[in-house]
């Protein structure tokens, strides 16, 4: 049964005029069809149906969630949420209740849908009190894995009061369920509700009384917590709110005076800035992880911000650097036999990390070959729960064989990382595999190629 609700009804809904001008003269479908397209152009992913359109332009939907809301200012730069006939946000969103409420189920089958802002709500609550099993069955996810709940989010203190070790537990426990679902399944859904656990991690490192052993580990348990969201947000195809996440974090590791935190945030902005297309700065960002990593006795942390540097020498087209730290990330690999020396957040990092990092380098270097081997090696080295990346692997597989020109390759490919969408929400991902099909649909007349067209488009 949902929780009770306080307040009294609903206003009836006043008609979207707006939205209805600007469908013109096409059907309700037809209309879906445009902002699902333009969706993929921002590497967003939303499942607009004729049904949609209609709750719009009825005033069901009184302001769209946050996915949609970046689709429609893509649509029409021009116009405000208001001028496209919307509410704001904060004169629909229901305040959050005082007390914690029990996680709230899926509707079953016959529930009569739920608004995106009550969705919205109901995610935020499943995610903050039920932690990320709940979440997963509240989106959908097949494969979540059983992990301990992330605890309710901090309400905003009156006054201060004292904070200990379970309060920071529960912020590093949040950090490590949410790596653990991104693994699984991708950023998209993770993002907005991870936002909810950091900004109670700051009300309790900003407001509450504690000893300065427990001010040092809320301190990092903050900060790898902003990078979490970070690499959310980065993976959701938002790269101003990842380098801004990345920034508040490293800001927090050099107040804690905290190398470890430090070196984390220079692997990822480095990453982001790759991605970004911008390599002069990952190149600074890797060195200079590289510089707060050196007395840390991690010789995989240390291999894999040479990684990172190599890939910045890769996108400015310098052969012959991006080889020599290739080398030198290998070599510090193999060299990296301790485990326990090794941060936790890089349980990620293995041969097949180390085998796709390399192949996106040599694909920067239009060297298609190396690229596609690599990459092959990525995808069968790569362990089972990594879903995410295995799925990253085989797009980027596509994408190299379609460099080398192999059609049949690149569609094959492609098919294998569209039967994954279903599990992984990554906008980044399906951006990449956009990519893909826009450039292969010229060559429809090959089956795999057919094939991988008709998947995606379904998919999408």
């Amino acid at each position: 049964m949902a929780a009770t609700r306080t307040g009294g009804p609903r206003p009836s809904p006043v008609p979207n005029q707006a939205m209805r001008e600007l469908r013109g003269g096409l059907s309700p479908g037809e209309f879906a069809t445009l902002v699902r397209r333009a969706a993929r152009e921002i590497g967003e992913h939303v499942s607009c149906d004729a049904r949609y359109v209609g709750r719009v332009e009825s005033g069901e939907i009184r302001c769209p969630n946050y996915a949609y809301e970046r689709v429609f200012r893509h649509m029409w730069p021009e116009r405000s949420l208001a001028e496209l006939g919307f509410a704001p946000r904060t004169a629909v969103r229901r305040r959050a209740p005082t007390t914690t409420e029990p996680p709230v189920p899926a509707d079953p089958p016959d529930a009569p849908h739920r608004s995106d802002e009550e969705n919205d709500e109901v995610l935020r609550r499943t995610f903050l009190n039920g932690g990320p099993t709940a979440l997963a069955t509240v989106l959908g996810l097949d494969q979540a894995p059983p992990t301990a709940a992330v605890p309710p989010a901090a309400p905003p203190l009156p006054e201060r009061r004292r904070v200990g070790a379970a309060e920071v537990q529960g912020v590093e426990q949040a950090v490590r369920d949410i790596r653990l679902l991104d693994d699984a399944h991708g950023a998209d859904a993770l993002f907005e509700l991870a936002g909810q656990s950091l900004r109670s991690a700051y009300v309790l490192l900003n407001d509450g009384d504690y000893s300065a052993a427990t001010e040092r580990r809320l301190q990092s348990g903050a900060g790898e917590l902003a990078i979490s969201v970070g690499w959310l947000a980065h993976d959701s195809n938002r790269l101003t709110d990842a380098r801004s996440f990345y920034s508040e974090a490293l800001a927090t590791a050099r107040m804690a005076r905290d190398p470890h935190l430090e070196a984390h945030v220079f692997s990822n902005s480095a990453f982001l800035a790759r991605d970004a297309g911008r390599p002069r700065e990952a190149l600074r960002a890797a060195q200079a992880g590289q510089a707060a990593a050196e007395g840390l006795g991690s010789d995989r942390l240390m291999s894999l911000l040479v990684l990172r540097e190599a890939g910045g020498w890769a996108l400015l087209g310098d052969r012959s650097a991006c080889e020599r730290s290739l080398s030198r990330a290998y070599a510090l690999f193999e060299r990296g036999e301790r485990p326990d020396a090794d941060p936790e957040w890089m349980s990620f990092f293995g041969e097949a990390e180390l085998a796709g990092q390399e192949a996106q380098c040599w694909s920067a270097l239009g060297d298609w070959d190396r690229a596609s081997a690599r990459a092959e090696r990525a995808i069968g080295l790569q362990e089972p729960h990594f879903v995410r990346n295995r799925m990253l692997y085989t797009a980027e597989l596509a994408h190299d064989r379609l460099g080398r020109g192999d059609l049949a390759g690149a569609g094959a490919h492609g098919s294998a990382a569209v039967a994954l969408l279903g599990q992984v929400r990554s906008a980044r991902i399906r951006g990449m595999l956009a990519h893909t099909a826009d450039r292969l649909r010229g060559h429809a007349a090959v089956p795999e190629v057919r094939e991988f067209l008709d998947g995606h488009d379904a998919a999408a």
